[in-house]
């Protein structure tokens, strides 16, 4: 099975978005760090077999984060100090 662009692009767009509605902040950053990072450095991958791989972790990962978000969203704590200022600037 070769991965079209757009199937990995959707990928990467659908991990993004759920890494965003994650509550806490640790977690939402680093998520999206790894993501980007992941992406970028798999970027100029040429093997089939190589590409399906990440193309699968990368489906499996996106399965993790949905259990997350929604376990974290059953289990919300209080804002960081650090949320809570940004939020202040942008208002």
């Amino acid at each position: 099975m070769a991965l079209c662009r757009d199937a990995i692009l959707s990928l990467y767009r659908n991990l993004i978005r759920e890494s965003k509605k994650w509550n806490s902040y640790n977690y939402r950053m680093y998520a999206l760090r790894k993501i980007r990072h992941e992406f970028k450095e798999n970027k100029t991958l040429q093997d089939k077999d190589k590409i399906k791989q990440c193309y699968e972790k990368g489906q499996e990962t996106l399965k993790i984060i949905k259990k997350q978000v929604i376990l974290g969203d059953l289990y919300s704590t209080r804002p960081l100090v650090i949320e809570t200022r940004s939020k202040q600037r942008n208002t």
